[in-house]
């Protein structure tokens, strides 16, 4: 797919979108993970660009939502889904999802939308889900005691873009090398005419190493898990609780994830943690193992009687000899056991090894002196010494773990993939359960059939308990007039037809116990108008229902009180021109309307006219049946009341105005 093809993306967004790693597989699933994960996208852009190229890929022209009020109920049934995911982004993915003319958009959420009915929305699922994350791209990797060296331009290119962990340097010669060898712990000699230069230090010539970054800076795919280790973690519970086989062995995954900290550094190797103590330790224990010799030379001098002769004193005097070869000479075992405990007080503290052990012991000399004090220079080889063991240990533990995870990846992405779109799955499964929701049926394309046929439909969108609304059964196959008493549910009928066509056309179940119903291409619902319009905005809306009239695309239109819009009279006449227009076009129609009577008086074909009936008054308040009766002129409420006060009118006045309607 040309990314500059789809609606939208402009040659800034393509160049981020193309540093993805499959930018054209993520538009093709409509990953907005993925495509939020590119430099400068934030997942609602992502979800935009999801949305246009699911449109380009179906050729779809768009414009179902014909009207202000078809899009509010579009984002009103948008809200009740994503109300019910998890994650932020099972919200985004569901933007994802709109509304469509087309058969093959339809048929892929269809397809969709049956399995997310199967799935079962358990709570230790949901909880899982609560942790997963899209995974992120670690973009401040940063390694500073490693470096490449290359004598070649482009290879210097190449090199900044391969791995732009680690620093490229320009190199000409030997000398050259040997320099940089004494700045960086390692270097990497990308030119294989450097092979066989012997050099100081650790310097490696890998003309291959641009195909291995893992093996060169494994902090990249340590970062990579280190930054994701709660999201992969939490996938992995969903996985589990949900039953869902996963792509990768979970026990060996999260045992890797326990591996690395979280900031990419390698844990849980026994050896790289005694290395580490020892280092860290170290002065410390230097201190201390001078302060255990001191303190059992003191002991030792305390509990002797030294005596020497004074000719020996003289001698010693004269011989400018101080207390160190009187040491020596009076105290030699003493010493020699306090140096020997300081020595096991260093090698035990530490925890070293035998070669470790054997360089600490130099560290206290033999030759007698007091106070004991360690030689600063064997000290200083022997944290050199413990420093590069660790760091070998480390680079070869990230290394080993590094290519272990690296190759676990793909197989990750996809186990975080899973779990996300699985919350999206959970919504509306979640969404049908809480609803009452059912599959509905496409008609028309085979049979012939037109319109809708909708069974026990209830709204979900109506301001009572969703326990509380009445179902509703409503057919029309053609252009029908809706009429009924006042607050008799015609405008919450027109608004479930609305959203059943809305969420049909998105591939989604329907709150109903069963509808069929023909696919359209548009959606206009003009809701009432609030108040006669004035000359402009008259105008303007005789323009819109013009374009209804001479328009080529299969429609379903539904109006409410369209009368409002002028006075009665004029109403009736212009509603009934609508009609005859709109009839034998491709259009299913509802016009909900109180001059029903009217208008099948001026039309020139015996309009359909269905009626939502109330049954009497109850103390006051209406009895409605609030499903439509077909081809029925409802009562006014004015009627209804007459009736009542008729009942026992001895006078007759009542009777007689009954008779009026």
């Amino acid at each position: 797919m040309e990314l500059e093809a789809i609606s939208g993306v402009g040659s800034k967004t393509a160049a981020a979108l193309a540093e993805l790693d499959d930018p054209e597989g993520a538009l093709e699933s409509g990953d907005v993970a993925a495509l939020a994960s590119a430099p400068g996208i934030s997942e609602g852009r992502a979800a935009s660009i999801a949305r246009a190229a699911i449109r380009e890929r179906h050729d779809d022209p768009g414009g179902f939502l014909a009207t202000d009020r078809a899009t509010e109920l579009y984002r009103a049934v948008l809200g009740l889904l994503r109300e019910r995911t998890v994650t932020s982004y099972g919200e985004k993915r569901l933007e994802t999802l709109y509304p469509s003319g087309v058969r093959s958009r339809i048929e892929e959420v269809r397809a969709f939308a049956e399995r997310a009915l199967d799935r079962d929305p358990d709570e230790d699922v949901l909880g899982a889900l609560a942790d997963v994350e899209p995974l992120a791209e670690p973009r401040d990797v940063v390694v500073r005691d490693r470096c490449l060296a290359t004598a070649d331009a482009e290879r210097y290119s190449e090199a900044q873009q391969a791995i732009p962990e680690l620093s490229v340097e320009v190199v000409e010669d030997a000398r050259d090398l040997a320099d940089l060898a004494r700045g960086y712990s390692t270097v990497v000699a990308l030119d294989e005419a450097f092979a066989g230069v012997s050099v100081d230090g650790d310097v490696r010539v890998e003309p291959d190493a641009l195909e291995r970054p893992a093996d060169v800076v494994p902090e990249r795919s340590l970062a990579f898990f280190a930054a994701n280790r709660d999201s992969l973690r939490a996938a992995a519970a969903v996985h589990r609780a949900a039953g869902i086989d996963p792509p990768l062995d979970l026990d060996a995954l999260e045992d890797a994830l326990d591996r690395v900290d979280a900031d990419g550094t390698v844990v849980g190797d026994d050896e790289l943690d005694r290395l580490s103590r020892a280092i860290d330790d170290l002065d410390a224990a230097v201190a201390t193992a001078e302060s255990v010799a001191n303190d059992h030379l003191r002991d030792a001098i305390e509990e002797r009687d030294v005596t020497v002769e004074g000719s020996d004193l003289l001698s010693l005097v004269e011989q400018g000899a101080g207390v160190d070869s009187l040491l020596s000479r009076e105290l030699s075992d003493e010493y020699a056991a306090a140096v020997a405990a300081a020595r096991d007080h260093l090698a035990e503290a530490l925890d070293l090894d035998s070669g470790e052990a054997e360089l600490a012991r130099r560290a206290f000399p033999e030759e007698p002196a007091f106070p004991v004090e360690h030689d600063e220079e064997t000290v200083s080889r022997l944290r050199e010494d413990l420093v590069a063991a660790r760091d070998r240990r480390a680079a070869r533990r990230k290394r080993e773990l590094a290519a272990d995870l690296a190759d676990r990846r793909e197989d990750a992405a996809a186990l975080v993939r899973t779990a996300l779109e699985l919350d999206v799955e959970l919504a509306v499964a979640r969404f049908a359960a809480d609803f009452d929701c059912a599959m509905p049926e496409f008609v028309g394309e085979r049979d012939g059939e037109s319109g809708f046929d909708i069974e026990a439909g209830r709204s979900p969108l109506l301001d009572v308990g969703f326990d509380a609304v009445e179902p509703v059964d409503y057919a029309v196959s053609d252009v029908a007039l809706l009429s009924g008493v006042n607050s008799g549910g015609k405008t919450s009928t027109l608004d479930l037809v609305a959203l059943v066509a809305i969420l049909a056309h998105m591939g989604l179940p329907v709150p109903a116990e069963s509808v069929r119903i023909e696919r359209v291409s548009e959606l206009h619902y003009h809701a009432k108008t609030q108040g006669t319009l004035d000359a402009g905005a008259f105008e303007s809306t005789l323009r819109e229902f013009a374009g209804l009239t001479d328009g080529s695309a299969d429609r379903l239109v539904l109006v409410d009180e369209l009368e409002s819009i002028t006075e009665p009279g004029a109403s009736a006449k212009i509603i009934a021109g609508i009609l005859e227009a709109l009839r034998g076009e491709d259009v299913t129609g509802v016009f909900v309307s109180h001059l029903a009577a009217e208008i099948r008086e001026m039309a020139d074909y015996d309009v359909p006219v269905d009626g939502i009936e109330a049954e009497g008054l109850e103390d006051g308040e209406l009895v409605v049946n609030r499903s439509p009766v077909k081809n029925h002129l409802a009562r006014s409420t004015p009627e209804l009341i007459v009736e009542k006060l008729s009942d026992g009118d001895d006078g007759g006045f009542y009777d007689r105005l009954l008779e009026k309607f």
